[in-house]
């Protein structure tokens, strides 16, 4: 019954006892545990505040990417809407061109044309001369081919002509 109604002698050096190990530990082991409870709180504290930082910036980022993004787009629709006028303009420039050559082309046969037209004219008149020419002169040849003949034309001319 000792150990439950404790003696002041073992109250004494108990109390002595702890106050040593209490002392031990204050002087070698409560220093380096507050310590390094101290850096893992600072080191968190700056592992949280490096996350915030982070989560900022990836925040910005994903803001910029999101605007560079936007400008790429409308850098795409403004260089297509330019591939498109230039398309157009050629095309319209190539019809005009195409338009202007026909024109010429068509003037020009309308030219020829003509040219081979009045050469033709003038090749069926020379041909209908010579023709008229041959005609003349083989009735000619037929009706004064005697002397009589001849006399008798050249009196019917001479009757047909008028002499003021």
């Amino acid at each position: 019954m000792g150990l439950v109604t404790p003696d002041f002698g073992l109250i004494f050096w108990m109390t002595i006892s702890f106050l040593l190990v209490l002392f031990i530990l204050k002087k070698y082991a409560w220093k380096p545990i507050l310590k390094s409870l101290n850096d893992r709180e600072n080191s968190i504290e700056d592992a949280l505040k490096s996350a915030e930082h982070a989560k900022d910036e990836m925040a910005r980022l994903k803001s910029d990417n999101e605007k560079i993004m936007q400008e790429a787009r409308n850098e795409r629709e403004k260089l297509l809407r330019d591939a498109r006028e230039v398309k157009d303009k050629i095309l319209a420039d190539a019809k005009l061109d195409a338009k202007t050559e026909a024109d010429k082309l068509i003037i020009s046969a309308k030219a020829q044309i003509e040219s081979e037209k009045l050469s033709a004219l003038s090749e069926i008149k020379k041909q209908v001369v010579s023709l008229s020419i041959n005609i003349a002169e083989k009735i000619i040849k037929d009706t004064l081919d005697s002397d009589k003949k001849q006399k008798e034309y050249t009196d019917k001319l001479l009757k047909d002509v008028d002499l003021n």
